[in-house]
């Protein structure tokens, strides 16, 4: 089955040490958990490749960055004394200091939650040889939301679904969601919007489940949502394809020559642009396409640029990134 509806797959493992309070914001907490972690790694062997970023030395530009290309969360650079041990070779890293002591993350392309999890997994049992964290026989690990008790584990498929949003599915994918434990948010999770009809489906609770459960359910539901677009797509090129040629090839007139973008309108236009792609309209190739959310974001732009990037400059900017990252297309 062809997974192309799905973007990329991330599994997160919050963590916290035994003999510290559940509260990064305590003194002291933060700076712990950092220094403990990294001794940790370095005992283990495990630390190759890995740099410590903390948020107060990476700035305010840095941080977004980091959130912009998916290594970190938003809810870390709230904590002015957290840090990121970070791999970004395959993708992995340790936040330190947000409301769990340690969420270890690893990131990949396409469905792979198996292979993203071991890589998780090698740094959990890394650590696990040489510090305690807070485990319960019967409840599992311990967490500083009850919802993550258990293994707690977030496993979280990125999904491009434009076709169910097109036709208003999107209140039913949530109550197929719902019954299996899972939930479908937005672009940066809860409480976050579905930019171009990107969306998480990620499970919801971690207790009662083994890690390989999480993972085969959340990897079914993308299936049968992957499933269900594919459905669409072929439907739509069937019984309307004037009007999906069309969807696709103003979307790729204005990319092409659009010379101010701002970030939403770049956002719808992209999924028409994707949908486009892989329908077979366009002669556009998928990987530079998907590349695209992350290279356009705001902090992404003015790292690029030598001076700094604001209102129109920057949507200018975003319109020049867009057009030198797609090539010229042909109608099939």
């Amino acid at each position: 089955m062809s997974h192309s509806a799905v973007l990329s797959s991330r599994i997160r493992l919050a963590r916290n040490y035994e003999d510290l309070p559940f509260d990064a914001g305590r003194e002291g907490v933060a700076a712990t958990c950092i220094s403990r972690t990294a001794n940790a790694l370095a005992l283990s062997g495990e630390d190759n490749g890995f740099r410590l970023l903390t948020m107060s030395a990476v700035g305010e530009e840095g941080r977004m960055l980091l959130v912009e290309s998916h290594l970190i969360s938003q809810d870390l650079t709230r904590f002015p004394d957290s840090a990121v041990l970070l791999r970004e070779s395959d993708q992995v890293s340790v936040m330190m200091g947000e409301e769990d002591h340690l969420r270890i993350q690893a990131v990949s392309p396409g469905l792979c939650l198996s292979d993203t999890a071991a890589r998780c997994f090698a740094i959990d049992d890394a650590l696990s040889r040489h510090v305690r964290f807070a485990y319960d026989p019967q409840l599992g690990y311990l967490t500083a939301f009850p919802t993550d008790t258990g293994t707690g584990m977030r496993a979280s498929l990125l999904m491009h679904l434009p076709m169910l949003a097109h036709h208003k599915q999107m209140g039913s994918v949530g109550q197929i969601a719902a019954k299996v434990g899972l939930t479908a948010r937005g672009f940066y999770g809860e409480g976050s919007e579905a930019l171009g009809d990107i969306y998480l489906i990620s499970n919801q609770v971690t207790l009662g489940r083994t890690e390989d459960e999480i993972i085969a359910t959340v990897t079914a539901l993308g299936e049968q949502l992957s499933g269900m677009e594919g459905e669409l797509r072929v439907h739509a090129m069937k019984e309307r394809r004037l009007q999906t040629e069309d969807r696709i090839w103003r979307a790729w007139g204005l990319l092409q020559n659009a010379r101010l973008l701002p970030l939403n309108e770049f956002y719808r236009l992209w999924s028409s642009l994707r949908l486009g792609a892989v329908l077979g309209q366009l002669d556009v190739d998928l990987d530079a396409i998907d590349t695209l959310p992350v290279e356009v974001q705001d902090a992404h732009l003015r790292a690029k640029s030598e001076t700094g990037l604001t209102g129109e400059a920057l949507d200018a900017a975003r319109a020049r990134r867009v057009r030198s990252l797609i090539r010229p297309a042909r109608l099939t």
